[in-house]
């Protein structure tokens, strides 16, 4: 069965604890979502067909030893778990991106899971596949896109119920153009969250450009 792709580049990590590695990232196309602030939308349809064997050639291409594996959500195509076995197989450090809304258990373990929590300003949260919170350890990350003060109390309300930040790292970002940096910056220093806030890297030097 093949893979589609939409995109196979070469770039800096603007997110997360690999933020500014050079990194390979391999874009698959779909998504049962559709959160607000999607800036992939043209992820969602088209593509082309490729094989492991195929995306395995065009990422040895690159001098990167990190790859990740983002969407879309990468988890609704099935050959995505054979993906980054084979990735992994090649020696690569490897992460994934996903919405959370898709079950994560059999993925890979060498994998580092870089996994959303939707919050109510996504249009998704209803998404949330919470047991997906059991399969998490200290080579993942938690992740939640923020757009208003009450993204932000719910943020902070699951974080401190669901006890997060003793799973995994847990990353705080705001919706670009939707809410002010400063702002949830001031939040969580006021609560005294132990997140990490972050902006994302790419964009700050590309704006939001296919292929960075």
């Amino acid at each position: 069965m093949a893979l589609r792709i939409t995109e196979i580049f070469y770039s800096l990590q603007g997110e997360a604890s690999r933020v500014g590695l050079p990194t390979v990232f391999v874009r698959l196309t779909g998504c049962p979502l559709r959160c607000t602030w999607c800036d992939t939308t043209y992820s969602f349809t088209g593509g082309e067909a490729a094989t492991i064997e195929s995306v395995l050639a065009d990422v040895a291409r690159y001098p990167a030893r990190q790859v990740c594996v983002t969407g879309g959500e990468p988890l609704s195509q099935k050959e995505c778990l054979p993906l980054l076995s084979a990735l992994c197989d090649a020696g690569y450090d490897v992460s994934l991106e996903t919405s959370g809304a898709l079950d994560v258990a059999a993925v890979d373990p060498r994998v580092s899971r870089i996994m959303d929590l939707k919050a109510p300003g996504s249009g998704e949260v209803g998404r949330n596949l919470w047991s997906n919170l059991d399969c998490l350890n200290g080579r993942d990350e938690i992740k939640m896109v923020i757009a208003s003060r009450e993204d932000y109390e719910w943020a902070r309300d699951v974080i401190r119920q669901r006890h997060l930040d003793g799973l995994c790292p847990v990353l705080l970002s705001p919706a670009q153009g939707l809410l002010e940096a400063q702002s949830l910056a001031d939040w969580i220093l006021a609560d005294g969250l132990n997140v990490r806030f972050q902006l994302q890297l790419h964009k700050l030097l590309w704006g939001n450009m296919q292929g960075k």
